[in-house]
């Protein structure tokens, strides 16, 4: 009589590494490196790092808003998996050894620890990361499906977690609202050629993308416009402001994006727009490294 044998377990390391690809690790430690450095570098009043980095009310900002982000990968991937098992199999079944009652619990956690955290800065701080948990949370369950306002609201949800260091230190000044502007174009453009990348299956799920309603080349016509309104803002930067060191990345990003325009009006299949996407994630990680040499 034949035994049958007990299925496969995923070790703990592996169920870790599932884990961490849910949470989108590497953003996450991408936006804390973001926040830190334009604390210091940015927002601060004065530059003096290690009395930035010394005020424990921006530690605590900070990783309420790594918490806030961290859940709403959570929520956005349970309601994404039909469509990310279409676009994106192979990351998708690796993420699914971590079962929906552990992920639903895993968010909840990482909200409390949210409201704690920022409650402990202010009741305004605590507010306002309620508000940003609920918006992701919105985005993911209804926005996400609709035309251009998923898009808005994507590109603000993302620089959501600097305007929380903006508000923490009060410095709006014009140099802030012209970064703040520069960010926001670039995300937009990433993540319609994040649109562009999921076609197929935004297509199938009945997705209401750029791509989906009116066409591939009528998004790339959109995030040609896009792209020009981000270098007229570049040259705003490059012309009003004092960038010290950080304006030679600037001035290397110029023929970068105009390569970018012409590999997007060259590119017919996933994998191109996957290229560009990759890219574009290059430039923001270079934009965020560089932010030390706006001192030098």
């Amino acid at each position: 009589m034949l035994m049958k044998t007990a299925p496969h377990q995923p070790s703990f390391l592996y169920k870790l590494f599932s884990l961490f690809s849910v949470l989108r690790g590497y953003n996450l430690i991408v936006i804390v490196l973001a926040q830190l450095l334009s604390a210091v570098f940015i927002f601060a009043p004065e530059f003096a790092p290690l009395q930035t980095l010394a005020e424990a009310h921006l530690w605590l900002l900070v990783f309420a808003s790594a918490a806030c982000v961290a859940g709403g990968y959570i929520i956005n991937n349970f309601f994404d998996t039909e469509k990310d098992l279409i676009n994106r199999p192979q990351k998708t079944l690796l993420e699914q050894h971590i079962s929906a009652p552990t992920k639903l619990t895993v968010y909840f956690v990482l909200n409390t620890l949210m409201v704690v955290l920022a409650l402990w800065v202010s009741v305004r701080a605590a507010l306002f990361f309620v508000f940003y948990a609920l918006l992701i949370a919105l985005y993911s369950y209804k926005i996400e499906r609709m035309l251009f306002l998923r898009n808005l609201l994507s590109a603000f949800l993302a620089i959501a977690p600097f305007l929380a260091i903006a508000l923490y230190f009060k410095n709006f000044s014009a140099l802030v609202l012209v970064f703040a502007s520069y960010l926001f174009l670039m995300i937009c453009i990433r993540e319609l050629v994040k649109d562009l990348e999921n076609l197929q299956g935004d297509l199938i799920l009945n997705y209401k993308t750029l791509p989906v309603v009116y066409g591939t080349v009528a998004t790339q016509l959109f995030i040609s416009f896009l792209t020009l309104v981000l270098l007229g803002n570049l040259w705003v930067l490059l012309q009003r402001f004092e960038l010290g060191a950080m304006q030679y990345y600037f001035w290397v990003s110029l023929p970068v994006w105009l390569l970018f325009l012409g590999l997007l009006w060259k590119s017919t299949h996933k994998k191109h727009y996957l290229s560009l996407h990759s890219l574009l994630k290059v430039l923001i990680l270079c934009g965020i490294v560089s932010i030390v040499l706006l001192k030098v």
